[in-house]
């Protein structure tokens, strides 16, 4: 097969890149392709000569966590350095490659050159990795390219026969901005691991501005689009937030200092103001953030203090899902180019739910350009929904037992719906009526991150809808005792950064107290039940159901969100807490990787939490770049433990000193991880030694259920909070009936989840007849997919025939994504 160029051409290392590299690497010599690592992206790549190196698979060994661009030049203040001096400051290995602005490649004559050094190379098949701009020039390139292979030939630089056999270039693009302003793709690289940078800086001047009582005005990045601005407002509850997409409206000075004032006489230490980089008001005039600060001072006279965060935001170690997603899109990158014909248009990979997908690159392009002309010409609400709008369907239809409700807000776009949902929560909004309704929440099984951004946003949407909201302490068992009290909007404040669970967590079940709970669900007239948790919740709320036929009192509206680290509910694809979990586990198992910088050979088995479900052993694996890691689902034998052993002693006579083997607690009866110390340190003696965690070192498993939320789990929290009380909230509305509920129907109790790009609703009494209750687990998992990318990464081989391929799509004003930005 003809090679496969490999370059980037933003102008800033994003986290997530080099994951990218990694995966678009491998997977092209998996595949039998020639691939060559470009240097320094266009410029690079017009330049040719040491620009363009062939890759083996070691050449992007142990880069799935690093960040820092490397390669052929580096950037200095005032100028770049080159030749010798370069090569010295180049990290070990010089497997990243770097990225370089080129105004030579915006002229045909340093495209000319461009494809005069591909055809060189055998090159034919184009990886690229950037913005919206780059994958534009990108596009021009192919279009031009038959063009440009004619000229070649006319003036001498290349054969006809050259060029016949070079006739057609396949162009593929992964969309790498922290901005997430790229139209088709629900997340592009580097967006996540830009908002656990400004969330670890939120939760750090929290606590100081809490002890001095300050107002921090906090500037993040996003010349264009507010997608950080807003989620990261959305994810720490700030008390005002500018956005390029929504201005304020005229007046909004005074509006914003009233608010701020009545903050802090209702007892708030704190204010948190969030701004990006690109906000305007209505006459396009630039909001900022000094000029907040000002006003704040003036105004209020609060101690007030800015922070801008700049480029930090492009820092960091990239965050597990920017390791996985670019490790997925770069392996579908391949396979596209792979099955590209003269035909097929340029695409961009792009992620749909847990899915990928294929994408014309320029009806994204173009869509992409639509918004900032909405925002240009100050058609500020188009620009909003241009953001991202779901599919418009049929509603409340019962499919596969899951039911698609008919909730308000999921008809608008899902840009606007996170704006919308913002400014629900940011204030108190007097409820227009008294409703007569009870709404009692509480959390049961393991504490997990999200938990509390969970309560705090069905406290707030349950009073706005003018619902009497009670909390419940220590779950089922504490609604057994009457650890019941009813809550206000700022009872909650303060919630959305705290890890574990506010109400306190048992795992207690109904049916060892149901008299009890009874009698108090009777005592405070309860009529509806969300409840927080794992596999217990769920449980839990399916014990409840069956025993309606004896309790008339439980003929209720009760609601579960799955909040539980092992991601094993049922009705699902993610669970609350999962994603904070996975990131505990891959911190952990970096710094197990980076002990043994410098040492002899070494294998590190480290087992991970999860009970039988092994999603989070699965996708720590593959954030970490993990030589194996054995789940319960997919069955293992010592003929499988033989062959991963041979595997790591061949890895290890070549330049790679180490080796990480994850396991699951209870992947395995016999096969444990003692077994699997003894095993790997008896074979791979003389060759590498053998490290269990623990040993000297903070055990993974220990770390999973600890720390602040992530983004995702706070923002996923707070939605899921909001769309299961308005659900609860319609199907009062439906039960009620001379003054009381009555709700007996299958679809009266549902677990709420996200199932690929939809928020769905599942009866338990369905979800019950896929549930494997002996090893809690649902009987099928998605992510069991995700074990063949694993598996191919780490050089294990395994048929083509069972990766299966994205399927192309279209983008159009109507056809954005559903439910964007999860």
């Amino acid at each position: 097969r003809h090679g496969a160029g490999l370059r980037r051409s933003v102008t800033s290392s994003l986290p997530g890149m080099n994951a990218a590299v990694r995966a678009v690497t491998r997977m092209g010599i998996y595949v039998g392709a020639k691939v060559f690592l470009i240097y320094e992206g266009y410029e690079g790549l017009v330049e040719g000569g040491e620009n363009i190196r062939p890759a083996t698979w070691l050449s992007v060994s142990n880069i799935i966590q690093l960040v820092r661009p490397a390669g052929g030049r580096e950037r200095r203040a005032g100028g770049r350095v080159h030749g010798a001096d370069a090569s010295r400051r180049r990290p070990q290995g010089g497997t990243v490659i770097g990225s370089a602005r080129c105004q030579a490649f915006t002229t045909r004559q340093g495209r000319l050159r461009a494809a005069r050094n591909l055809v060189l190379h055998g090159i034919t098949n184009l990886c690229v990795i950037g913005g919206d701009g780059s994958l534009t020039g990108a596009d021009i390139f192919r279009s031009e390219w038959g063009g440009l292979l004619e000229e070649l030939v006319r003036d001498g630089h290349i054969s006809e026969a050259t060029a016949k056999q070079y006739c057609h270039l396949n162009i593929v693009g992964l969309v790498g901005s922290i901005d997430n302003d790229f139209c088709g793709t629900d997340m592009t690289i580097g967006t996540d691991s830009a908002l656990h940078r400004i969330m670890e800086v939120i939760d750090a001047i929290t606590t100081t501005a809490q002890s001095h009582q300050r107002t921090f005005v906090l500037e993040v990045m996003g010349r264009h689009c507010g997608y950080l601005a807003l989620v990261s407002g959305l994810a720490s509850g700030a008390d005002w937030l500018f956005i390029p997409e929504s201005p304020p409206e005229d007046g909004w000075e005074d509006l914003m200092c009233e608010r701020l004032g009545e903050t802090r006489s209702r007892g708030s230490r704190l204010n948190i103001i969030i701004i990006a980089e690109g906000a305007i008001d209505r006459s396009g005039k630039p909001i900022s953030s000094t000029y907040v600060k000002d006003l704040v001072v003036r105004r209020l006279g609060f101690d007030t203090r800015v922070t801008v965060l700049g480029h930090v935001q492009r820092g960091g170690t990239p965050s597990a899902f920017d390791r996985i997603l670019s490790s997925k899109m770069g392996m579908e990158a391949v396979m596209a180019l792979l099955e590209a014909t003269p035909d097929t248009p340029a695409c961009v990979v792009s992620l749909s739910g847990n899915q990928s997908v294929r994408l014309p690159l320029m009806e994204c392009v173009q869509v992409t350009k639509d918004v900032q002309k909405a925002m240009d010409e100050k058609r500020f609400e188009e620009a909003i929904q241009l953001r991202g709008r779901r599919g418009e369907g049929p509603l409340g239809v019962m499919e596969h037992g899951v039911i698609r409700v008919p909730l308000p807000h999921q008809e608008v776009p899902t840009f606007e719906n996170n704006w919308n949902i913002y400014k629900l929560l940011a204030h108190q909004k007097p409820a227009q009526e008294k409703s007569p309704f009870s709404l009692a929440i509480l959390n049961v099984g393991a504490p997990a991150a999200g938990m509390n951004a969970a309560v705090r946003s069905a406290v707030r949407i349950g009073l706005c809808q003018g619902h009497t909201v009670y909390v419940v302490s220590d779950g089922f068992e504490g609604l057994s005792k009457g650890q019941i009290r009813d809550v206000g909007w700022h009872d909650v404040a303060g919630w959305l950064g705290r890890g574990g669970s506010m109400l306190g967590t048992k795992r207690t079940l109904p049916k060892t107290c149901m008299e009890k709970i009874v009698e108090n669900v009777r005592k405070f007239n309860i009529q509806a039940l969300l409840v927080i948790g794992g596999f217990e919740a769920y449980e839990g709320v399916l014990q409840l159901v069956e025993a309606r036929g004896q309790y008339e009192e439980l003929c209720i509206i009760m609601c579960v969100i799955p909040a539980t680290i092992s991601n094993n509910v049922p009705g699902t694809d993610f669970s609350l807490g999962s994603d904070t979990a996975v990131n505990a586990a891959m911190e952990s198992c970096d710094r197990i990787k980076q002990s043994a910088s410098g040492t002899k050979r070494r294998v590190f088995i480290v087992e991970t939490m999860g009970g039988y479900c092994g999603y989070l052993s699965t996708v720590t694996g593959i954030a970490v770049g993990a030589d194996a890691a054995y789940v319960y689902e997919d069955p293992f034998t010592i003929h499988d433990l033989k062959a991963n052993v041979e595997h790591l002693t061949d890895k290890m006579k070549t330049d790679i000193q180490r080796g990480l083997v994850l396991r699951n607690e209870k992947c395995h009866e016999h096969y444990t991880t003692e077994f699997l110390y003894n095993l790997y340190s008896s074979e791979g003696k003389g060759i590498f030694d053998c490290r269990i965690n623990g040993s000297g070192l903070t055990p993974a498993s220990l770390c999973h259920q600890g720390g602040a939320p992530t983004p995702f789990d706070r923002n996923y929290g707070t939605k899921l909070g909001v769309k299961a009380v308005l659900w609860m909230s319609e199907k009062l509305q439906e039960v009620y009936r001379k003054g009381r509920v009555f709700a007996n129907s299958a679809d009266s109790a549902c677990v709420i989840g996200l199932r690929k790009k939809v928020v769905a609703f599942s009866p338990v009494t369905e979800l019950k007849k896929v549930t494997d209750f002996e090893h809690r687990l649902p009987r099928e998992q998605w992510w069991l997919n995700l074990r063949l990318m694993l598996k191919m990464l780490a050089n294990y081989q395994i048929s083509l025939t069972e990766y299966i391929s994205g399927k192309m799509e279209h983008v159009t004003r109507r056809t954005l994504s559903i439910e964007k930005g999860f």
